[in-house]
């Protein structure tokens, strides 16, 4: 994996807007780029957005399209904001996404781009050994259709969920409105790496149900014995 970091790395370096915004804090999700430029897009809703990564490649493949995202921990918040501050069609919403509203316990770990809903396992920390609970906190969850009451999302529309285990009870909070987005964009493991999240193969039968299919699947992480442990999962609304 190192040589996809130096890549990575070099991809920010050379691009003036991504490396302004690699000074303010966030390094964008360039490998997320070829993924974006297959698409039409005039909405991206990011759940799970922590400093503005996915944000930031979206923005440099759409300048124009409006993006809102979601992220409940303060600190990557904050750089977010610093990142966007001249971005006035980038929102942030300093909270979760989930099935209703309330609040509840956010688990937040030494990387904290690994922060979850739900709490670290084991085998997570076995994995990636710098993945581990530092604290506990109480952040806001809303379903989508009570954040973005007042957003119009037109057709070609992306929604974007990178939230750590978490990604079924936000699909349950965004149901009402999946009909309105073309594709959504998805990480999905396929072992468990947070306490009771739901795996792959659940995400993928639950949207099946929902009009959605799977059609492709990207940036995949292995372990060095070969076993999946990721990746991420683009599905397509069926017309």
């Amino acid at each position: 994996m190192l040589w996809l970091r130096i890549r990575k790395f070099f991809a920010i370096i050379f691009d003036p807007f991504l490396f302004s915004a690699l000074l303010r804090g966030t390094a964008a999700g360039v490998e997320h780029k070829v993924i974006l430029e297959n698409m039409n897009c005039d909405c991206i809703v990011d759940v799970g957005a922590n400093r503005g990564q996915f944000a930031l490649i979206a923005r440099k493949v759409f300048p124009h399209t409006a993006i809102y995202s979601f992220e409940p921990l303060e600190e990557a918040s904050c750089v977010f904001q610093k990142t966007f501050a001249d971005d006035a069609n980038a929102h942030l919403y300093p909270y979760a996404i989930g099935r209703e509203n309330t609040s509840a316990t956010l688990h937040v770990t030494r990387v904290d781009d690994s922060s979850s809903m739900l709490p670290v396992t084991e085998t997570l920390s076995a994995i990636f050994p710098a993945v581990t609970e530092k604290e506990t906190r109480q952040v806001k969850i809303l379903p989508l259709s009570q954040a973005l009451a007042d957003v119009l999302i037109p057709p070609a529309s992306l929604l974007k969920i990178d939230v750590q285990g978490f990604e079924l009870d936000v699909l349950w909070g965004c149901e009402d409105l999946l009909g309105k987005f073309s594709h959504l964009y998805i990480e999905c493991s396929f072992i468990e790496l947070y306490k009771g999240q739901a795996l792959a193969h659940q995400i993928i039968g639950w949207l099946q149900n929902k009009g959605f299919i799977l059609t492709g699947v990207y940036n995949m992480y292995y372990e060095k014995n070969g076993r999946a442990v990721q990746g991420d999962f683009l599905f397509s609304r069926l017309a």
